[in-house]
Parts: structure tokens; C-alpha cells; sequence
């Protein structure tokens, strides 16, 4: 499992195998904490920054992971 997936189980409070691209944030504890959690996350992994609105947008951890990516150039 990645670094990330790992980091959003623990940010989510979730079992690592829990954590899936499909996995939808309205079902998790997905609040201002774990967005800036998540940005923290980004940053380590990814090196990016990301835009906490950009990050409010998104519904899967498919969306949080595309971001990223894209933030990446």
C-alpha cells in the first residue's frame, strides 16, 4: 500500500485496507481537520501544496489522489 493511502487510513481513522479510490469522503470523518491533514499528507508525499477549497471539492480519495497528481505537473 502507498504512503498516501496509508497516511488518509490514519488521517481517516480507518483500517489501511479500507482506504480505496472509491472510497466516499461523506462516509468518513472528512472534516476541517482531516483536510489540512490531508494537505500535510499531500505535501510529504506528493511535494505539492494543495488548495484547501480544491480539496473541499472532492468526494473520493480517487479525487484527493488526482489532484495531487495534477498539482504535480
Amino acid at each position: 500500500m502507498s504512503a498516501f493511502y496509508e497516511g488518509m487510513a490514519e488521517i481517516l481513522e480507518l483500517e489501511p485496507g479500507e482506504v480505496t479510490p472509491e472510497l466516499s469522503l461523506q462516509d468518513v470523518a472528512w472534516d476541517s481537520l482531516a483536510i489540512v491533514s490531508t494537505i500535510a499528507l499531500a505535501d510529504e508525499v506528493y511535494g505539492v501544496a494543495l488548495s484547501p477549497a480544491k480539496l473541499a471539492e472532492c468526494a473520493t480519495i480517487a479525487d484527493i489522489e488526482k489532484l495531487a497528481v495534477e498539482e504535480q505537473g
